[in-house]
Parts: structure tokens; C-alpha cells; sequence
């Protein structure tokens, strides 16, 4: 039997779960989200928010500064070869 036949019928099982077996974890997302404790909204979600925020912004910055580094080298004059 063709192995590649298999494939199919496991992603039928895998999407074949009923609707009502997953729980609604929106309502506990949205009493996170919307307490009033002066945090904002991009780090309420814990540490990995954090974390992921500040690797964003670190990533953001270090572009930013790669990206002006080479335009002031690309306007500065060539020098010429003897």
C-alpha cells in the first residue's frame, strides 16, 4: 500500500473533532486584557509578551540603524582608484 495514502486519512481524523470538545478560552483572554492595572496592552499577556516585545523592538532598532549606516555609506564619495 502507497504510503502517501495514509496522509490524507490522518488529516480527516485530525479535523474531524467536534466543535463542542474545545473550550472558549476567549472570556478568560478578554478579563486579562481588560483589567485596569496600568500595564500596557502589548505586555499583559505575561513574560513571553515581554520578551517577545522587547526582541521586536530590539530587532526594529538594530534595522533601523543597519539600514542608515548604509544609506550615509552610499552617499559619502567613492574613492578613486589610482
Amino acid at each position: 500500500m502507497n504510503p502517501l495514502l495514509k496522509v490524507p486519512m490522518a488529516l480527516v481524523r485530525a479535523f474531524s473533532i467536534p466543535v463542542r470538545t474545545l473550550k472558549n478560552k476567549v472570556p478568560e483572554a478578554q478579563k486579562i486584557f481588560q483589567e485596569d492595572n496600568g500595564l500596557p496592552v502589548h505586555i499583559k499577556g505575561g513574560t513571553f509578551d515581554v520578551l517577545l516585545y522587547r526582541a521586536t523592538m530590539t530587532l526594529t532598532i538594530t534595522g533601523a540603524c543597519y539600514s542608515v549606516y548604509w544609506l550615509l555609506l552610499a552617499s559619502l564619495p567613492q574613492k578613486k582608484k589610482a
